[in-house]
């Protein structure tokens, strides 16, 4: 029994994986590289990724965009020809920008969630072999991307990764709508599914579907793929490599979290939000948190000075282990953690639980 691998096109992995992009410096070209050095999809997230630089306070915006160049470089550098990809949230302020950067700098695939990435395509040149995949959360999402995207730019997803409730950070639903039964990504992912058939017709081409939210184990990438989907994204369990970029203190706060410290979260991008809790996030259900200037302009979407908290910073904080100052967005299986190892060894414990699953079944 072997696992199978992904397919995007002209772009193959050896295994249907793809790590799942994390900001704010969570996952850049250290941890993207690994993974696709494993035989999958490595991703970095575009988010505020210069934070590191000594120009950033200076000029965010400029270092974010030359830092973000470089990572995408290095990473491919690393990666020993395996797929790299960066995710750029929609509410991006710079949006357009980060998308055609990462284009010029060589990215694979741009994955795009955090609202609709319903003009993606007319960022990219039509010549550019950059993969375009969209994050939805429902079947109509998918339709509508699609349908824009076809009449506006003559052109179809490359690929879809539908992300259920269980996934960390942003989330694509409502609060009151994340317990219900429809919305569990083992019921999402046959619709959406369906939903794609007619867009494949169309393009002439197979349009795989790529679940998210609360995969964790082989054997959950097994279930996942029976019920029609062609590949996994996960975050959660990457954070707990050693080769993630984040620091020791906040991959510590992974091994740490119990069941009842993971908790949904308003963000100031508008969506929910799942993190574990702490002292930062209870000041600021207490309204003791408000930014005295917003430093970034990172958000489309941030309402400063009337948002909460600024969530730049505080993600910022959260990677350097400032965790009073910041907090940690994770996934739903957070507390299942209890270990940090190479990505290599992750990758073979998730292909060997599958192979199990599979000849079990």
């Amino acid at each position: 029994m072997k696992i199978p691998g992904l397919k995007i096109g002209d772009i193959e992995t050896r295994l249907p994986i793809i790590q799942g992009g994390m900001g704010v410096g969570i996952s850049m070209s250290s941890l993207a590289s690994a993974v696709a050095r494993s035989g999958g999809i490595g991703v970095i997230a575009a988010v505020l990724i210069g934070f590191k630089d000594p120009e950033f306070h200076k000029k965010p915006r400029e270092t974010t965009f030359r830092v973000l160049y470089e990572e995408i470089k290095k990473a491919k550098e690393m990666a020993s020809g395996g797929p790299i990809g960066v995710n750029i949230m929609v509410a991006l302020e710079d949006y357009d920008e980060i998308v055609k950067i990462s284009v010029e700098a060589g990215a694979d695939i741009i994955i795009s969630g955090a609202g609709l990435p319903l003009k993606l395509p007319s960022l990219v040149p039509e010549d550019s072999n950059t993969k375009l995949i969209p994050i939805v959360s429902s079947p109509r999402a998918v339709t509508i991307i699609a349908r824009r995207w076809h009449e506006h730019f003559g052109r179809m997803p490359d690929g879809v990764v539908v992300e259920g409730p269980l996934a960390g950070g942003h989330l694509g639903f409502k609060p009151e709508d994340l317990d219900k039964p429809e919305n569990k990504i083992e019921n999402l992912i046959p619709k959406v599914v369906e939903a794609v058939k007619p867009l494949e017709d169309k393009a002439g081409r197979s349009i795989p579907v790529i679940a998210a939210g609360g995969i964790y184990t082989g054997q959950d990438i097994y279930n996942i793929m029976k019920l029609g989907a062609s590949g996994v994204q996960m975050g959660t369990r990457f954070v707990a490599t050693e080769e993630c970029d984040a620091s020791r203190e906040f991959k510590e706060a992974y091994l740490k979290a119990k069941e009842e410290d993971v908790k949904i979260i308003i963000s100031p991008v508008g969506l929910p939000g799942r993190a574990i809790t702490g002292e930062f996030i209870e000041k600021v259900q207490e309204g003791q948190k408000r930014p005295k200037k917003c430093m970034f302009k990172c958000l489309k979407v941030c309402g400063y000075p009337n948002t909460p908290y600024c969530i730049g910073s505080a993600l910022i904080n959260a990677q350097r282990g400032n965790l009073k100052a910041g907090f940690v967005f994770c996934g739903h299986n957070v507390w299942r953690v209890d270990k940090i190892v190479p990505v290599a060894e992750l990758m073979r414990e998730l292909e060997e639980g599958f192979i199990k699953a599979a000849e079990k079944d």
